[in-house]
């Protein structure tokens, strides 16, 4: 029934309520982030003024000038990048190889497997914590890149899995049988065949893995103490004295820092959204 010739006062009036309710989600979801934004480009006198003198306020880059000049944000964004980018290579890696054998072979134990990785997953971090930092100390990984990518891939691995594990299972069979005729072994199918067709649920995950790793901060604060990665050391800013909060600078470098992962979305949406339906086969 077509409730636009039906009751059209009743239709318009719906998608008033409609777009009302979108509005007042977008303004409660980006108002945080756009005030953000505004402390940026405001300087240490300006951040207490009432909201519309501070909208007002003029603006400057002094807040952007000061964060690039900081030696260890500098440093922040290299570790952050290493880590978080060697979290996902190893995760996607040791994924892509479990989510195979999960999703394509029948073997005893397959459901266990899943609930137990299912369970990690939603551990809290809290929970793993000292056995981490006994771990870390043990092999003398404090400090180190590598431990906090081992460290991280308590959470990026089990996600990968669970997710690609869902993606391999609706592939469609005839693509491995092809392959298998062919004369293609288990390891020529997984990276000639289904590689090319799970590269949309790659992208995916990796991308999600990155931004968990991107933006992880107990880990990195608990497992090192000069090498930090960008959330610690944003957190750990401080003003000229011990009264001073530099909210100005804290907010110009948590911009900073978002910009890359807005940037990877950006890029690679349509690898996110495009090809996690579509068929493998043709005809």
């Amino acid at each position: 029934m077509d409730l636009k010739r039906t009751n059209p006062g009743l239709y318009y009036l719906q998608r008033t309520l409609f777009y009302l309710l979108v509005i007042v989600i977008a303004v409660y979801l980006l108002f945080p982030f756009l005030w953000a934004v505004l402390t940026s480009f405001r300087g240490s006198g300006d951040l207490f003024l009432p909201p519309l003198q501070f909208i007002q306020a003029p603006t400057t880059l002094s807040n952007y000038a000061q964060v690039f000049a900081n030696p260890s944000f500098q440093r922040g964004l290299l570790f952050s990048l290493i880590v978080a980018v060697g979290s996902v290579l190893v995760s996607l890696l040791f994924g892509s190889f479990a989510a195979y054998a999960l999703g394509r072979f029948r073997f005893k134990g397959k459901q266990l497997i899943m609930y137990i990785i299912l369970a990690v997953s939603v551990f809290p971090q809290i929970a793993v914590l000292g056995g981490l930092f006994t771990l870390i100390r043990t092999f003398e990984l404090f400090n180190n890149p590598l431990g906090l990518i081992l460290s991280y891939l308590i959470f990026t691995i089990p996600f990968t899995v669970w997710v690609l594990t869902s993606f391999v299972r609706d592939i469609p069979g005839e693509l491995e049988e092809a392959a298998l005729v062919d004369g293609a072994s288990p390891l020529q199918t997984l990276f000639k065949v289904l590689f090319p067709v799970m590269m949309p649920a790659l992208v995916t995950t990796g991308l999600l893995a990155f931004i968990n790793a991107w933006n992880e901060y107990l880990f990195a604060l608990t497992f090192t103490s000069s090498n930090r990665t960008v959330p610690v050391v944003i957190a750990n800013y401080s003003g000229a004295s011990q009264y001073d909060q530099p909210w100005g600078p804290i907010m110009a470098a948590s911009i900073v820092v978002t910009i890359p992962l807005i940037a990877l979305v950006l890029i690679f949406q349509r690898n996110i959204v495009s090809g996690l339906t579509a068929g493998a086969v043709k005809g």
